[in-house]
């Protein structure tokens, strides 16, 4: 189960991933996921809302995983402050055994979400490998030739070496790696 928003706003802050694991009582399953599809439908009329998966157990004792993704730290926390997802969270705990087990990711950790899934679901390291050179390549090359010059007179090797590589991880982690891998993610997560 999925769904999607494209409500994003041009330079809005960084992405945020939460992933809910919990354990939903024996023969409660059917009646959890449909209130997660209830909840995604909520999540949809928030602003910033971005995206949503549930990942069902893939053993009777294992645990479901919803993964919500939000454009900002703000954005997640007005749904987290809403209402209906309250009401949504307390109809929940009636069907599980356990609270949600939250995490949260951003920057590196999620450029390749999702990140806590089985490992069946994970894309092909070779996958992943090849996506990021072809986003490291062309920030390197690009940061070499514009600002590596501009440096070459005023700071020793070291200290230029550690601003240049800065700045790429920070170009990286929040310009490059999350618009790479949302473009490639039909042959990161091909089956």
């Amino acid at each position: 189960m999925e769904a999607n928003a494209t409500k994003t706003q041009p330079g809005s802050a960084n992405p945020v991933i939460r992933i809910a694991r919990r354990h939903i009582r024996p023969g409660n399953e059917a009646a959890y996921e449909a209130l997660v599809g209830e909840m995604f439908q909520q999540m949809q009329a928030c602003k910033g809302f971005l995206g949503a998966e549930l990942i069902p157990a893939n053993a009777p004792d294992g645990e479901h995983q919803v993964i919500i993704r939000f454009s900002s730290e703000d954005a997640l926390a007005n749904w987290d402050g809403s209402a209906a997802r309250s009401e949504l969270l307390a109809r929940m705990a009636k069907l599980a055994d356990t609270d949600p087990e939250y995490r949260r990711l951003s920057g590196l950790e999620a450029w390749f979400t999702p990140a806590v899934v089985p490992a069946t679901m994970h894309p092909p390291r070779a996958r992943m490998a090849l996506v990021t050179w072809m986003g490291i390549f062309p920030t390197v090359s690009l940061v070499l030739w514009l600002i590596e010059p501009l440096l070459r007179p005023y700071l020793p090797f070291l200290p230029k070496v550690a601003l240049l590589t800065g700045l790429i991880v920070v170009t990286m982690t929040w310009g490059v790696m999350p618009r790479l891998t949302r473009m490639m993610r039909g042959f990161l997560n091909r089956q």
